[in-house]
């Protein structure tokens, strides 16, 4: 398969349960990495068949941002902790982590969930700090796996708009893979897959 999309673009992939979706974004984000072809970030060639051409560890904490079902955040960890981790891994100072961090909280609604930890948000709280996170690094290219899954069709509805603003505002590539059909008038462009072929993008009309 051929896939591009580009900086300030949000695509939605579609399928069914088994077609290939989560694995073909888990060889996009470099988790699981394909035994073949080529894989180009940002304009950077990052794998060439089976070999990789950067240090694949350190280009994900650089490069990507991830969402998935579960906002899988650290439980002891408030909303601000979780988002300002993800930059200290990175080597950013603490205190510049954490005044980025709660531009990010407040950039995405929840500023006023800061100091909560992750029981005490609700789960579309808890999606929307993951997104802040996944933004903490500036990423070239944000996947998100199922991300609404576990949210009612209001929730699931302002996530999915969250990644339109993020990619047109912030000028990320995002790609999301979901089953959700009701939302799907906030994105760019569609692929669906089945059997592992991914056809062709249809483009919003």
């Amino acid at each position: 398969m051929s896939l591009a999309v580009a900086r300030g673009e949000v695509v939605a992939l579609l399928g069914p349960s088994g077609a290939g979706k989560s694995t073909l974004l888990t060889a996009i984000g470099l988790i699981n990495p394909p035994t073949s072809g080529r894989i180009v970030i940002g304009g950077q060639p990052v794998l060439e068949a089976d070999r990789a051409l950067v240090d694949l560890r350190a280009f994900r904490r650089q490069h990507l941002g991830f969402i998935f079902q579960k906002a899988n955040l650290i439980p002891f960890l408030n909303a601000v902790e979780n988002v300002q981790v993800a930059m200290e891994i990175n080597d950013m100072p603490p205190r510049a982590a954490r005044r980025r961090a709660l531009e990010l909280l407040d950039y995405l609604g929840v500023a006023d969930r800061a100091k909560n930890l992750p029981d005490a948000l609700s789960g579309g709280q808890q999606q929307r700090v993951a997104v802040a996170r996944a933004l903490a690094n500036q990423p070239s290219l944000i996947l998100a796996d199922e991300p609404t899954a576990a949210l009612d069709s209001q929730r699931g509805r302002q996530v999915m708009e969250l990644f339109r603003k993020v990619a047109h505002e912030r000028g990320s590539a995002v790609m999301v893979v979901t089953h959700d059909h009701r939302s799907l008038d906030v994105f760019d462009r569609t692929y669906e897959m089945e059997d592992g072929v991914l056809k062709n993008g249809a483009n919003k009309t």
